[in-house]
């Protein structure tokens, strides 16, 4: 993949995420689908045989809950069918930041820290995982990846400078 070639935010409406990312919300969809949503639609028919719906605490919490699951899943289905599947190990160019890379670098208060740049519903901060879309990873999209390089990074706060240590991604397998 050439610079030309890489990763989009949302180009022509796609998603970009990983494998494992990818799987994962295939996995929650099964989940509210085969699991959840009969378990619900289980109990509001249970609760709607017990008479006068208007006062029915455990029909009115089950409508509720199914509009939560439909509405989780049509969004689950779109992304889904937008998705833009992207396997990080199968990048070519391993000297400069793309999609899916693993990047250690040093801020201005010499803290040292590691990101790995995952789509949007994939981030997750405990785990070092930022959005294509946050500040670092726009900063870092092709920036050159060799140690000592420089990047700045618009932060709501101003600019910071921070020095990259490494880059890598996972290895193919």
């Amino acid at each position: 993949m050439d610079d030309d070639e890489a990763p989009r935010l949302a180009l022509g409406g796609k998603f970009y995420m990983t494998p494992e990312g990818h799987a994962q919300l295939t996995r929650e969809l099964d989940a509210l689908l085969k699991v959840e949503r009969p378990r619900v639609v289980e109990i509001v028919s249970w609760a709607a045989g017990n008479g006068d719906r208007s006062e029915n605490a455990d029909y009115q919490y089950g409508k509720r809950r199914l509009r939560q699951i439909d509405s989780r899943a049509r969004f689950l289905l779109k992304r889904l069918d937008n998705a833009e599947v992207v396997d990080p190990s199968r990048q070519t160019t391993r000297d400069r930041v793309f999609f899916g890379a693993t990047v250690t670098y040093i801020d201005e208060s010499d803290v040292e820290r590691t990101v790995t740049i995952v789509g949007m519903d994939e981030a997750d901060m405990a785990q070092g995982k930022v959005s294509l879309t946050a500040p670092i990873s726009m900063a870092l999209i092709k920036a050159k990846a060799r140690r000592g390089d420089e990047v700045a990074i618009h932060t709501p706060h101003g600019v910071e400078m921070i020095e990259i240590l490494s880059v890598s991604y996972p290895e193919p397998g």
